[in-house]
């Protein structure tokens, strides 16, 4: 209970600072010219700041400080959390090279990894315990360096990673705080109160925006307390936890790396192939984007909390009928939710708007003569490439 009550302090803590400090970092922000202007692939509409990782990292800071154990492992926490931060601060202010950035993240990440925070060994189903000797080190930096992105590339509309942050956050604390891995689940308690108190300034229509400041610090704190809390212990379902909880970034980051792959464009190249720019050129608004997409993230968070607390099975891997019903219930649930995000929202409804809107501008004038035929080539077109351009354009 004393945990409990330490994370929840620290929680609040945390949560108050950022919402106090968001506003001052705005205000910074304009002064240094961190300003994110409308461009076509953004979805915002108006100058905005963009250093609230700045309040961010002062409100994880103070709270990491105050409730975390002082022992190296903290420190090299905390110091890369202000690495990490002020490296996306730079960038948010001058617009750094991608090879700049990504060393900054390699530093950042290397600064705990060093000091032990690091996956050295993992069980897997049917396998056993898996040692990574020396491998180790570059596999949690590669790791954490992988969060940080995922969580960076979903930083498109206005409080959607501060959102799955804060859920993944809870999720993955509740998580820790069950295996006994205290200071995981009050870091995380920390990560989730930060950005939920920036999440009073950032949802839409948001004042101030997370930047790299903010996205790279989060994608950092949510990868060293996956790897403190459940990926350093001896559970068979350990690697899971990480998976399910961060499974929208993940598949967010894994389709938009594919596309850029396919069409030979460089992995670090903006553009619209993101799920909040699909559901953007579907017709949904942003809150209803982040609505939804809260809502895939929290159906899949309750699948990890569902595999971390239902006893569907015994130490001897008997299953309990039951509770496996309660399980598979809990697995069609995410899978329904993948489903009609991923295909529905994605493809189907995308390509009955569209047939709609190109059979319009024929109808109108605004493009030629187009068979069905043609429309149909345009749409798979479309779908493929993530690019929405008018046909007959010269």
């Amino acid at each position: 209970m004393t945990d409990l009550g330490t994370a929840a302090k620290a929680f609040g803590l945390a949560l108050i600072v950022v919402w106090v400090l968001t506003p001052i970092a705005g205000r910074i922000a304009w002064r240094l010219g961190a300003i994110d202007t409308p461009r076509e692939r953004g979805l915002h509409s108006f100058p905005t700041p963009r250093l609230g990782g700045l309040a961010v990292l002062a409100g994880v800071l103070s709270a990491a400080l105050l409730y975390l154990p002082h022992n190296d492992q903290t420190w090299a926490i905390v110091a890369g959390a202000a690495a990490i931060a002020l490296v996306g601060a730079a960038d948010d202010i001058l617009e750094l090279d991608a090879e700049v950035k990504f060393a900054g993240q390699i530093l950042a990440a290397l600064i705990p990894v060093v000091s032990g925070v690091r996956v050295e060994t993992f069980t897997l189903p049917f396998t056993g315990h898996v040692d990574l000797g020396v491998a180790a080190y570059p596999a949690t930096v590669i790791g954490i360096v992988a969060v940080m992105n995922m969580v960076n590339f979903i930083d498109g509309v206005d409080g959607l990673a501060a959102g799955v942050c804060t859920i993944a956050a809870i999720t993955l604390g509740t998580i820790a705080l069950s295996l006994d891995r205290m200071p995981a689940g009050i870091l995380a308690a920390i990560t989730a109160g930060a950005a939920l108190g920036y999440l009073r300034h950032g949802f839409h229509p948001a004042s101030i925006f997370l930047g790299d400041s903010g996205s790279n610090l989060l994608g950092y704190l949510l990868a060293v307390i996956a790897v403190q809390g459940a990926l350093k212990t001896n559970a068979v379902v350990a690697l899971v936890f990480p998976l399910v909880v961060l499974a929208v970034p993940i598949l967010d980051s894994g389709f938009v790396i594919a596309k850029r792959i396919k069409y030979r464009r460089p992995v670090y190249a903006a553009d619209r192939w993101h799920f909040h720019h699909r559901f953007a050129n579907i017709g949904f608004s942003q809150r209803r984007t982040v609505l939804y997409l809260y809502a895939w993230t929290l159906a899949l968070a309750a699948l990890a909390l569902a595999l971390r607390f239902v006893p569907y099975s015994n130490d001897f891997g008997r299953f309990h009928t039951g509770w496996t019903a309660v399980m598979i219930g809990f697995g069609l649930i995410a899978l329904a939710s993948s489903v009609y995000l991923v295909v529905v929202l994605e493809i189907l409804k995308f390509r009955r708007f569209r047939e709609v809107e190109l059979r319009r501008k024929v109808e109108t004038g605004e493009l030629p003569a187009l068979s069905d035929q043609d429309i149909e080539h345009e749409i798979e077109r479309e779908v493929e490439t993530g690019e929405f351009e008018s046909l007959g354009r010269d």
